[in-house]
């Protein structure tokens, strides 16, 4: 192959790897993929592989020195290797582009047990979190808490998930009538009535590769309603903190459950 034919498709492959960057941007998938701080980063550099792609593409049939001499007969190729440019090609653009076009933009069942769906907080896990809750007064948190028309205090999941780790968070929210939001899906862990279900939403600080699912335990008391299985739903109830099998668990008893609207955003990063 050519010097100049290989210049043009590896200018074509970083124009396609501009192209897909830009496009998760644009399209507003990006947001599954990497918190705010990071997706002005992802638009400079899908801007920047453009640029690049482009001069690369117009000065692609341009003739350069090479700034030495070269004896009669000598090829005079600069740009070959050990690989073959058509193999190249294939192993920068391929994977990119069948990724982009296949993913769900969403995590498996099994993705999500990796992650911590059916896992429980610990209290070590959460010291670097205590200032950044309220302080611990019922009077406090329904200050700065909204309330429901019928009178449920709304709680981020998250707040719910790692009071599990703070005793006076505990103390003071136990009991409480809370209404959250997140996805439903079925408990698998300790559930022998077969009347509870879990609730999670993703936890994520830079990108999805670090992501984590933040759940609690739906307690019905009953066959629990049917609802889309991992869909959207607002549930509320009575907030409680009981220790089962050595652990403590976060459980909302409930008492309404409804399908909810699927978030513009799941904004559940570092909040």
């Amino acid at each position: 192959m050519s010097p100049v034919m290989r210049r043009v498709l590896f200018s074509l492959a970083v124009l396609l790897w501009a192209a897909v960057i830009l496009y998760f941007y644009q399209s507003g998938r990006i947001v599954k993929y990497l918190a705010p701080d990071f997706r002005p980063i992802a638009l400079a550099g899908g801007l920047g592989l453009a640029v690049l792609g482009l001069f690369n593409l117009l000065t692609a049939f341009r003739e350069a020195d090479c700034g030495h001499d070269h004896g009669e007969g000598e090829e005079h190729d600069h740009e070959g290797g050990d690989m073959s440019p058509l193999a190249s090609l294939i192993l920068m653009t391929l994977p990119v582009g069948f990724s982009a076009a296949w993913t769900q933009d969403a995590f498996s069942q099994a993705t999500l047990a990796r992650k911590g769906l059916y896992e429980d907080v610990q209290p070590a896990d959460t010291p670097f979190l205590a200032s950044s809750f309220p302080a611990p007064t019922r009077e406090e948190i329904e200050n700065t808490h909204s309330k429901t028309a019928d009178g449920y205090l709304q709680f981020s999941l998250m707040e719910l998930f790692f009071a599990t780790g703070d005793r006076e968070l505990q103390d003071v929210m136990g009991g409480l009538q809370i209404e959250t939001e997140g996805r439903i899906v079925e408990e698998k862990n300790d559930n022998p009535n077969g009347t509870r279900m879990r609730l999670y939403r993703m936890f994520m600080t830079c990108c999805v590769a670090d992501s984590r699912a933040i759940p609690i335990i739906l307690e019905f008391g009953k066959e629990p309603p049917l609802l889309p299985d991992n869909g959207w739903v607002k549930v509320a109830g009575t907030m409680t903190f009981p220790e089962e099998n050595g652990t403590l668990k976060a459980v909302l008893e409930v008492t309404r459950a409804t399908a909810a609207d699927v978030p513009p955003e799941e904004k559940f990063l570092r909040r």
